[in-house]
């Protein structure tokens, strides 16, 4: 399936399921959101990294709109729908000012996990924590437990997030995540590094 969606370049990796919280006072991206918004139609962020646009994003929907006239800004709160892959960019919509993608949307396998590699890695998961004495919530049921909804607080570079975003099987999400706890345990000693990292996120 392939269709058009309007884009909004972000340098930040949105997951499927997960809720964002965007202020934008740039007037075509402002016209972009109030247009999806009043004709109740989805758009697509598009990852940005180190100024480059990359191949993959995430369909999104609005859920919630505030309007700041006077302050010329927008507060925006969205869901992640889907991954999407960039076809072809179009730069020129008439009488619009930003730009939009014929993209296609790859078959993303959510199936479950084996209950011993999720343990696994949520255990690796809350000795980090441990270690670097922060509090972060984890799902209270690992049954509910996903690749994406943990993702943000591990600490992941952009590029990693990013890596992860274009892995489209959740068992091979999840070993992606357990490589990268086995290999940021024994760095644990820059804990300022890790939490900052864990911070912006």
């Amino acid at each position: 399936m392939t269709n058009f969606v309007p884009i909004y370049p972000l340098e930040t990796v949105v997951y499927p399921e997960e809720t964002i919280k965007l202020t934008i006072n740039d007037h075509k991206y402002i016209q972009l959101i109030n247009d999806c918004f009043e004709e109740q139609k989805e758009l697509g962020i598009q990852v940005i990294i180190d100024g480059k646009t990359m191949e993959y994003g995430t369909l999104i929907e609005i859920t919630q709109l505030e309007k700041h006239q006077e302050e010329h800004y927008i507060n925006v709160k969205a869901k992640g729908l889907q991954v999407f892959r960039v076809l072809e960019t179009i730069h020129d919509i008439p009488e619009k000012k930003y730009s939009g993608a014929i993209v296609s949307y790859p078959e993303n396998d959510k199936m479950k996990v084996h209950p011993s590699l999720s343990k696994l890695i949520i255990d690796e998961v809350k000795n980090l924590f441990e270690k670097l004495n922060i509090e972060n919530v984890l799902p209270s049921e690992m049954q509910d437990w996903s690749s994406y909804e943990i993702a943000h607080k591990l600490g992941l570079t952009r590029e990693q997030e990013y890596e992860l975003l274009s892995i489209f099987n959740e068992v091979q999400r999840m070993e992606f995540l357990r490589r990268y706890m086995n290999g940021i345990m024994p760095e644990v000693d820059d804990i300022e590094l890790i939490k900052s990292r864990m911070n912006l996120n």
